[in-house]
């Protein structure tokens, strides 16, 4: 249908031009901002993916509004009988648009699916690495109160063995009352001094490992947190995105295709 000379005279006004001009410039300045987030690509490894994915959707409503922003000039232009039907939607920027609106439904859509399973995956080895962690400061522990427990046995038993010894640390006031009667109780019963030290190393044994406990107990409860924050926001977003992109594009296309049969 050849439009009228009425219609090919009616100027059109600046805020569809506008509209139209913003839309397009913010449409292509997101695609390029997509490409930069995707360059260098790295699909082998799980941080870049989250990393990506979170940009993704953090970004993604910028071409939404973009193309809003277009079909809101088209739309002025329409409601004045400016644009007239085309025969050819291959030359017709909204028909592009419609189809890149689909293409990024269909790519939140994806990563709807991919990010929770990347999330699930890294909490998984976070947590395994915090189990780790937790192992490794134990059997550090256990070493160091090994090495403290030799030091102090080695430490009494030579001032046990050795009178002058003993009387220097009196002397220099090393050993207070209390000390020296139980140096003294050790010397007629040797097995309180294995008492002794056992208990006393119990007790930091036990103090140190309750803080480790606490501190995985802690870390476990952050990472889940983190872990169950970002599966929600990122899920949520990416599905909102995806109906909104796939619902602009396959109505457009649809309502293009009508006008062109």
């Amino acid at each position: 249908m050849t439009p009228s000379p009425l219609q090919e005279s009616i100027p059109s006004p600046l805020a569809a031009i506008s509209l139209k001009l913003v839309g397009a410039i913010t449409i292509l300045a997101s695609l390029i901002d997509f490409a930069t987030l995707l360059f260098p690509p790295q699909f082998g490894n799980r941080a870049w993916q989250l990393a990506t994915t979170t940009n993704l959707v953090d970004r993604g409503i910028v071409p939404l509004v973009g193309i809003a922003l277009m079909f809101t000039g088209y739309w002025i232009d329409t409601s004045i009988g400016k644009v007239s039907r085309r025969t050819n939607l291959a030359v017709d920027p909204r028909f592009w648009t419609c189809l890149l609106s689909c293409l990024l439904g269909l790519v939140f859509l994806f990563t709807t699916v991919l990010h929770p399973n990347n999330v699930r995956i890294q909490s998984r080895e976070a947590l395994t690495q915090v189990e780790q962690e937790a192992n490794q400061a134990t059997s550090q522990l256990e070493e160091r109160l090994n090495q403290d427990l030799s030091q102090r046995r080695a430490q009494i038993d030579a001032l046990l063995n050795d009178e002058a010894q003993l009387n220097a640390a009196i002397a220099r006031g090393e050993l207070d009352e209390a000390q020296q009667a139980q140096i003294e109780s050790f010397k007629n019963d040797p097995e309180a001094l294995n008492e002794f030290l056992n208990s006393q190393v119990g007790e930091a044994q036990t103090q140190l490992q309750t803080q480790i406990g606490e501190q995985k107990k802690d870390a476990t409860a952050r990472l889940k947190s983190e872990a169950a924050k970002a599966t929600v926001r990122i899920t949520l977003s990416s599905l909102l995105l995806a109906a909104g992109y796939t619902f602009i594009g396959w109505q457009g296309l649809r309502r293009l295709l009508a006008m062109v049969a």
